[in-house]
């Protein structure tokens, strides 16, 4: 299976884009999760980001809060999160990282879940709330179980934040576009390419935008600039509205004119 950097920089080098799809472990059941996450891979989703429901998710908007509020009231538990890696692995050989914040995967044990994640056929994880300062312990497990590591830089970060940052990152680095939760905006900050620019100071690795972006045309002009565009909530919304087949419409009309 390829790697999610192998991933982007094979399209980059083909001149087309990259979509990268969202989409919450467990909403709203698990098998539902992992029809539609296949679905989205099918449809035009080259690494698909499966979220982990939390009780206390600082950077989510509201679309995201409310399935994962659902999943969880539904029963998912963290332990489902590799069920659905392997539900999507069955059918897809499409990249598949895992976004959770940290408290939970500290709950489950650091090397019991990189270990878990590596079996099930997931490539990494990404991490909202954990800095490069005080990953050592993700580093160390990640590098022994060979999975990729994306962390997260802001329009607050300082260059030496970002250096830090693309030093410690395998995969991606993962570029917000703004300050604030995720959700739909008319317009992408202009803050995304000033973030995207710096992290091109610091290294040579893939950065993906993140963060409101939400319609075919921002998708386009984030892979203007970046290696890749990241949605989330107008997938949801489009689950939400219409299910599993709005969903793929959706995917479609994202992916189109990436190449």
């Amino acid at each position: 299976m390829p790697s999610v950097q192998e991933v982007l920089e094979r399209n980059k080098k083909a001149g087309r884009g990259s979509l990268i799809g969202y989409f919450p472990a467990g909403y709203p059941t698990v098998s539902d999760s992992i029809s539609a996450l296949v679905s989205m891979a099918e449809n035009g989703c080259d690494v698909l980001e499966v979220g982990v429901p939390y009780s206390d998710p600082v950077m989510d908007g509201p679309v995201i809060q409310r399935a994962t509020e659902l999943a969880l009231a539904n029963g998912f538990r963290l332990k489902d999160v590799f069920e659905v890696v392997r539900g999507i692995r069955q059918s897809t050989s499409v990249p598949i990282l895992i976004m959770s914040y940290w408290n939970p995967i500290l709950r489950y044990g650091l090397h019991e879940f990189s270990e878990d994640l590596q079996k099930s056929g997931g490539q990494g994880l990404i991490t909202p709330d954990l800095i490069p300062d005080e990953a050592a312990d993700w580093i160390a497990a990640s590098d022994l179980n060979q999975l990729e590591r994306v962390f997260l830089a802001a329009p607050s970060s300082s260059q030496l934040r970002v250096n830090s940052v693309v030093e410690n990152s395998r995969g991606f680095v993962y570029a917000v576009s703004t300050m604030g939760i995720t959700g739909e905006r008319e317009s992408l900050d202009a803050l995304a390419r000033s973030v995207v620019d710096k992290v091109r100071q610091a290294g040579d690795i893939p950065t993906c935008v993140g963060v409101g972006v939400s319609s075919a045309e921002q998708v386009r002009e984030v892979n203007t600039y970046a290696d890749g565009a990241i949605v989330g909530t107008a997938f949801i919304k489009a689950y939400e509205s219409s299910g599993i087949e709005g969903l793929a419409q959706k995917v479609r009309e994202l992916a189109e004119g990436l190449g």
